[in-house]
């Protein structure tokens, strides 16, 4: 199969790039890749005059969603290394939204959280995030919003529950 490839960072790939033969899957690799491109929302961020890097909004995302979280915790959830999850948080402590503390469970380990400054930073990610979907769904009608919400929320839910099934006895081939 050929394809016509475009260069360019911030070139969103579309449904067809993915061989799946779910229509679904491919159109949901395609809007995950978008959003999740580095290069993408480092240029919305930069169009927005924001200061922080793609990684460091990330990184206060997860800790506002799920507390203070140690090192390397935060390095599994970012998809990273160590190192670099040691240098966007020292960036972040830096500017003052986030500590190091002591984690209560263990005294040899740290937590990573966030202070009063980094919450509300971190609830200008979010902010960012309903302007984006905001964008994304200006023109639709509220009914259509609300029957993709519902249909969203069904699908996730979904997911989730057979994530923990092939967790439990893993992913068995089908035909299909």
């Amino acid at each position: 199969m050929e394809r016509t490839r475009l260069d360019g960072p911030t070139r969103a790939r579309r449904p067809d790039d993915f061989p799946y033969r779910s229509e679904l899957l491919a159109n949901l690799s395609a809007l995950i890749l978008l959003w999740e491109s580095p290069a993408l929302q480092g240029q919305i961020l930069a169009r927005t005059g924001e200061s922080l890097d793609q990684a460091s909004h990330q990184t206060l995302r997860h800790l506002l969603a799920w507390g203070s979280m140690r090192p390397t915790a935060l390095a599994e959830v970012l998809n990273t290394g160590a190192s670099h999850v040691s240098k966007i948080v020292r960036r972040l402590e830096d500017a003052g939204l986030v500590q190091r503390t002591v984690d209560p469970t263990d005294r040899r380990a740290t937590l990573v959280s966030l202070t009063p400054s980094g919450e509300a930073a971190a609830l200008d990610v979010y902010a960012l995030g309903d302007r984006m979907i905001s964008e994304v769904l200006d023109g639709w009608s509220a009914p259509d919003v609300r029957k993709y919400t519902a249909l969203t929320q069904r699908f996730v839910a979904d997911a989730l529950a057979a994530a923990d099934r092939m967790l439990e006895r893993g992913l068995l081939p089908t035909d299909g």
